[in-house]
C-alpha cells in the first residue's frame, strides 16, 4: 500500500502541489478584491435602507438591484460572458489571471449581500446610542456596525471564501488551473480516477481547515462568548 502511495506520488504529488498553490493563489487575490468592492457595497445597503441611518429609498432599490443581477448569473456563463472584459484587465482570458476577474465580479455582489446581513444584526440600541452621543455617519460604520458585527463578518468570510473554492474548480473546466482543471484533464479526459479523487480529498481538507479556522475566529471575537 504504502509503495502504491509513493508511486503515485512521485508521478502526480508536483502536479498536485501546483494545482492547489494555483487554486490559493486564486481564491486569496479574488477574496482580498472582492471584499475591496463588496464591503462598502454592503454597507451603502444596510445604512441607506428606510430604517438605516443615511436613509435613501430609490438609491438602496437601484444599488439593490444592480447587486441582484450580479447575483444572478451562474458563474460559468458570467466567466465566458466577460471574457473580452478580463482580456482587458489582465491581458489574458486563460490561466490563473484570467480566472482572477470574473471570480471578482461573481464574489463582490455576494459577499455585498453578506455585509448587510451581518449590520442587520447589530443591535439598533448601540447606534442609536451613538447617534445621541452625536457620532457622525462614518464614525458609526467604522466605530459601531462594523466593530459589532465582527464574529458575524469572519463568519460570512468563510461562506465566501468557500464559495470562491467552489467556483475555482469550475473556472478549472475552462483552463483555469488549480485542482479543478487537474481533476478535469486528468480525471475526466485521461480517466485516472485515482487523481479525481485525491483532488477532491484536497478539496475537502481545505475546506474543513477553513471553516474549523474561521468559526474559530469568529467565537474569539464574540464578547457574547466572554
Amino acid at each position: 500500500m504504502f509503495e502504491t502511495i509513493a508511486a503515485f506520488w512521485a508521478e502526480y504529488g508536483e502536479l498536485l502541489l501546483e494545482g492547489t498553490r494555483d487554486t490559493m493563489i486564486m481564491v486569496v487575490i479574488s477574496t482580498v478584491f472582492a471584499y475591496i468592492i463588496g464591503l462598502p457595497l454592503g454597507v451603502l445597503l444596510s445604512i441607506s435602507q428606510p430604517h438605516g441611518i443615511w436613509p435613501h429609498k430609490w438609491f438602496n432599490r437601484i444599488l439593490g438591484w444592480i447587486i441582484n443581477v450580479g447575483r444572478s448569473l451562474p458563474f460559468i456563463i458570467l466567466m465566458v460572458a466577460i471574457m473580452p472584459f478580463t482580456k482587458v484587465i489582465v491581458g489574458t482570458k486563460m490561466g490563473v489571471p484570467g480566472a482572477i476577474v470574473p471570480l471578482v465580479v461573481s464574489a463582490a455582489p455576494f459577499i455585498a449581500r453578506m455585509v448587510e446581513t451581518s449590520l442587520a444584526e447589530v443591535d439598533a440600541g448601540v447606534v442609536e446610542a451613538a447617534q445621541s452621543m452625536g457620532a457622525s455617519r462614518a464614525q458609526i460604520v467604522w466605530k459601531v456596525y462594523l466593530p459589532e458585527a465582527v464574529p458575524s463578518l469572519i463568519l460570512g468570510a468563510s461562506i465566501s471564501i468557500i464559495t470562491l473554492i467552489g467556483y475555482t474548480a469550475i473556472a478549472g473546466a475552462v483552463g483555469a488551473g488549480g485542482l479543478g482543471d487537474l481533476a478535469v484533464r486528468y480525471g475526466y479526459q485521461r480517466n485516472i480516477m485515482s487523481v479525481m479523487w485525491v483532488t477532491v480529498i484536497f478539496l475537502i481538507v481545505l475546506v474543513q481547515v477553513i471553516q474549523s479556522l474561521f468559526s474559530w475566529l469568529s467565537a474569539k471575537s464574540d464578547k457574547r462568548l466572554r
